[in-house]
């Protein structure tokens, strides 16, 4: 709600009310959120100019006065410029949801213990001193106040409550050194002074009302256009304060079946539920429009259902309240489209869910509904049934080498052998990735189980031609038997799984059967999870950072953040073993928050037109707390948002239903770079790329070393990577380049920037730090 204040024009604002004289909190509406916003991210230019002015008195006094008391008021004016500094780094100054009054009030003391030291120099000779002294100190202090005005003009009073001190001990100082004809004019210049800050006050505020009239002026109309844009909305509609249909359009008339006369005045709820709107039962969506609509609330793409004609269909309906200039509630203005065929569609994805796109083959949630109906049949029949993993070897090679069209299709030849060999009472489908999976019901015995996994390999060992490739391919298989070896579906499983990562160890290509001994892996599991619950407390984890270089000429512009853990028991432990663990054991928010403020605070040390990289796992970013972590990493590192870089990969995506792509534009929009890291890796890159405004694509290694190699495919996909980024703007970043041809191929090939053991292995931060420090500082240390 609007105080009375805020309905008087700026102009006519009482200065009294501007400077916090005699005014009462609840009276001042957002004046103070107005005054305080444009002191939003000044710190750094006020320490300076403090810092700085305080170095040029200490010089210029530095003859005259003696240097322990000259040194003295330099060191209280150095120390007082970072205390103030320090208080004011961390305010939400003009935060529009907080009153604003405690900062104010602190700018205002902060001005006058300003005032106190800047007015102490001209009496540091004695109660009478050199005109040449008070004349210098005078300059020096005219040139502050007026920095001042400029910087702070939007709070008068803490300028009025620096200046006017100051100006009243150089008066006197002036006076006492013989100079009153000096002194009046010193005093005129600080009223002068004064003056100019309140009226440059006022003219700050009357500009910042303006604008906010004008924003609320043109919010419906900018939330009209957008939609037309964004959502391609076919109809305006428009009700009065009783949310009633008015000024009905001719689309929106024949949308509804129905004259535009004959919709004029009906209510909107009535002319959109049809038969419902007698009997009051309406779906749940058209009572939450309702509901907004009665609190005068704003919607958006609002799916609710209608009746036309006796016919349901789905509407996407967006609105905002409409005010008057005084602020009186006149209606609602909004948009709708027709989206029947669109949910249609989108139903039919739904149902489409529950297959696997690229095989045609049952998902996992297929599969384990499938699993729990054949384990339910076991435990009723006393009978068995057998869950089958499989994981082909050596397919990655494949996806490697010939890139991940071929790979596609490859799984695609896989899925139909498995599914020629299933009979009754089987059931192949695909987990993921190159994993899959069979069900198996009323299995006789164990040996049934083992010798269909036979056959199965020797079914998909047998070569294939692929885009005139001939490819071989394995495969590794464990199995476990219900209910003995798991009465539920995820121990059933779990088990299964075991027993192919016996399988794979084995060198693959072999089947294994569940046995209670594979529970060891899963105890090592186990401890390895209870060791990094408490890494981070034992401070076990370090960060290492590999350089980032431009391709051009081999510039250094930036390293990347690896973490590392060392632990007691365990040893050095890769990141490969324990980040999936953090992930899968809810621990990878703060391993990675620890991450993330560690890299900030550390790049502060570096110069500063170095990035940093950090990768950020999906988990992360479904945190809705992330964002927040960001931001308080970089207020208290102090690190500029352009300068930290995340580095995200595609599974963000496919695991995520769309918080995680908004997320991502949060970050963005405070300025932080956006790297997508494996590109081309993944099924559905460029729908990514259009959706998120990266500025980063990384190139995968595995086509730096075909490129390398004189792979037509890998060459083919780095250049239209390059190709693709260039046309959009965004830079591109090759990995894992270790020779000097490799090198040379990314730089020929036109890539933004490299990185690689070639130009430096992943090191700690007293090793990147020796990289700034001077050859004459270096040498001397080893000396």
């Amino acid at each position: 709600m609007k105080s009375p204040l805020d309905q008087i024009p700026a102009e006519e604002i009482p200065v009294r009310t501007l400077l916090g004289l005699g005014t009462h909190d609840a009276d001042i509406g957002n004046l103070r959120q107005l005054q305080l916003a444009p002191l939003r991210g000044r710190g750094s230019l006020r320490l300076f100019m403090g810092l700085g002015m305080a170095l040029v008195a200490a010089l210029t006094m530095i003859l005259s006065v003696p240097i322990a008391i000259a040194g003295g008021w330099l060191g209280v004016s150095l120390i007082f410029s970072l205390w103030s500094y320090n208080q004011f780094r961390r305010l939400p100054l003009g935060d529009p949801k907080l009153s604003g009054i405690a900062e104010y009030q602190l700018c205002n003391r902060h001005g006058f213990y300003s005032a106190l030291l800047w007015g102490a120099p001209f009496w540091l000779h004695g109660l009478t001193p050199p005109l040449d002294h008070v004349l210098s100190m005078w300059t020096i202090a005219v040139l502050m106040m007026v920095t001042l005005a400029i910087v702070a003009h939007s709070v008068p009073m803490a300028c009025i409550l620096f200046i006017a001190p100051v100006t009243l001990s150089a008066v006197a100082a002036l006076v006492r050194a013989g100079a009153p004809q000096l002194a009046a004019v010193a005093l005129v210049a600080g009223f002068l002074l004064c003056s100019f800050c309140v009226r440059f006050a006022q003219s700050h505020i009357r500009y910042r009302r303006a604008e906010e009239t004008l924003h609320e002026k043109t919010e419906t109309v900018s939330l009209l256009l957008r939609e037309f844009e964004e959502t391609s909305a076919d109809w305006l509609w428009q009700t009065d304060n009783s949310r009633r249909l008015v000024h009905v359009s001719p689309r929106l008339a024949f949308a509804l079946g129905a004259s535009a006369e004959a919709l004029e005045g009906v209510p909107l709820l009535q002319a959109l539920s049809g038969d419902a709107w007698d009997t009051g039962l309406f779906p749940k969506s058209l009572h939450e429009m309702a509901e907004r609509m009665k609190r005068r609330e704003s919607f958006s793409n609002l799916i609710v259902p209608v009746t036309i004609g006796g016919a349901p269909r789905w509407w996407e309906l967006s609105a905002s309240p409409r005010l008057d200039e005084a602020g009186k509630f006149l209606g609602f203005r909004g948009v709708g489209s027709d989206v029947t065929e669109q949910r249609a569609t989108a139903e039919q994805i739904a149902k489409m869910a529950r297959f696997d796109n690229l095989t045609g083959l049952p998902n996992r949630l297929s599969l384990n509904e499938d699993l729990a109906r054949a384990l339910n049949h076991a435990i009723d029949a006393k009978s068995r049934c057998a869950m089958l993993m499989i994981d082909l070897d050596r397919f990655k090679a494949v996806n490697d080498t010939l890139g991940h069209p071929v790979g596609d299709k490859l799984l695609a030849q896989v899925a139909a052998r498995l599914k020629g060999l299933m009979e009754r009472g089987m059931t192949c489908g695909r987990l993921g990735g190159d994993e899959f999976a069979v069900v198996l019901h009323n299995v006789p015995s164990a040996d049934a189980a083992e010798e269909l996994a036979k056959r199965l390999i020797a079914t998909i060992s047998r070569p294939y031609v692929v885009d005139n490739h001939q490819l071989f391919v394995g495969a590794s298989i464990g199995f476990a038997i219900g209910p003995q070896d798991g009465a539920t579906v995820e121990t059933l499983t779990r088990n299964a799984d075991l027993a192919l990562y016996k399988s794979k160890d084995r060198g693959g290509n072999v089947v294994a059967a569940y046995v209670a001994s594979l529970h060891a892996q899963a105890e090592e599991r186990r401890v390895m999870e209870q060791e990094l619950r408490g890494a981070l407390e034992r401070r076990e984890f370090e960060l290492y950072y590999q350089p980032v270089v431009t391709a051009a000429d081999g510039t250094l512009n930036g390293f990347e953040a690896l973490i590392r853990w060392n632990n007691q028991k365990l040893g050095n432990v890769s990141p490969g073993r324990f980040i999936p663990l953090a992930e899968d054991a809810r621990l990878i928010a703060p391993i990675g928050e620890w991450v993330l403020r560690t890299a900030c605070h550390e790049a502060m040390r570096w110069p500063s037109n170095l990035k940093v990289a950090i990768n950020v796992s999906a988990e992360q970013l479904t945190d809705p707390s992330f964002a927040s972590v960001v931001v308080s990493a970089l207020a208290q590192s102090g690190l500029p948002p352009q300068r930290l870089e995340i580095e995200v990969t595609e599974s963000v995506f496919l695991r995520d239903g769309g918080g995680a792509a908004q997320l991502l534009d949060q970050l963005i929009g405070l300025g932080i770079r956006l790297s997508l890291d494996d590109f081309g890796t993944g099924y559905s890159s460029l729908g990514y790329l259009r959706k998120t405004q990266f500025s980063t694509i990384k190139v995968d290694r595995s086509f730096v070393v075909g490129a390398a190699k004189g792979s037509i495919e890998s060459i083919a996909i780095i250049r239209a990577v390059v190709a693709l980024a260039d046309s959009l703007g965004m830079s591109t970043t090759a990995e894992g380049a270790e020779t000097e041809l490799e090198v040379e191929t990314l730089r020929t090939m036109g890539c933004s920037n490299i990185q690689g053991y070639y130009y430096g292995r992943p090191m700690p931060a007293t090793d990147v730090l020796a990289l700034f420090r001077p050859a004459d500082s270096a040498a001397s240390a080893a000396a």
